[in-house]
């Protein structure tokens, strides 16, 4: 009779830790809206020829640059934008690329808040408005992405923007050449109010 009590523990137990793995897995119900916006309306944005031409060119440029370069062009950046000097980031913002993506962005309703891609380090190729940083190599959304050769869409969790109160996420994917190769990754940030 003992033995058939440890046998029903260990199965309730088995159980648990089961049901308790679905739970924590569960998406919230954002991902799903989320992601189908990102594919029928973002993923189209990308893939065009002055997206894919900008990160190629650039992946050729940095073909061999450091660690310490990245590091280098990335402070330069985050200095500017603090001090408000601007250099580096008008260069960047006035890049065909960029203006496209401010385009689509502008033409999002609300939708998208933010829309820069990179390069294959990471490294920032056109961005529709200023970003915090330059380099997104060391962060999720190209760890994620990028970083695993995943066609996934890594989409992060939702907070609620302190300036603008809204609901928002990142969602990032890798982008490909004509012959499938990863040359560089996406982000948009979404308001998802605005969806």
């Amino acid at each position: 009779m003992m033995r058939w009590g440890y046998v029903e523990i260990a199965a309730a137990f088995g159980l648990c830790l089961c049901l308790s793995h679905l739970t924590a897995s569960a998406e919230p119900a954002y991902v799903s809206v989320v992601r189908k916006y990102v594919e029928t309306k973002v993923k189209p944005m990308v893939n065009v020829a002055i997206v894919k031409k900008a990160i190629e060119a650039q992946n050729t440029k940095f073909s061999k640059i450091s660690d310490m370069d990245i590091q280098v062009l990335d402070n330069t950046y985050r200095s500017e934008v603090l001090a408000g000097g601007w250099q580096m980031v008008r260069q960047l913002l006035n890049k065909p690329v960029s203006r496209y993506l401010k385009s689509k962005q502008d033409d999002s309703q609300g939708a998208i808040v933010e829309f820069f891609v990179t390069d294959r380090h990471g490294l920032n190729v056109g961005q529709g408005t200023i970003t915090s940083d330059y380099w997104q190599g060391d962060e999720d959304k190209f760890l994620k992405t990028f970083g695993r050769q995943s066609d996934d869409i890594f989409i992060d969790r939702a907070e609620r923007d302190e300036q603008t109160q809204l609901l928002e996420t990142q969602a990032s994917f890798v982008i490909k050449d004509e012959n499938g190769q990863p040359i560089g990754i996406a982000t948009v940030t979404i308001a998802i109010d605005a969806l």
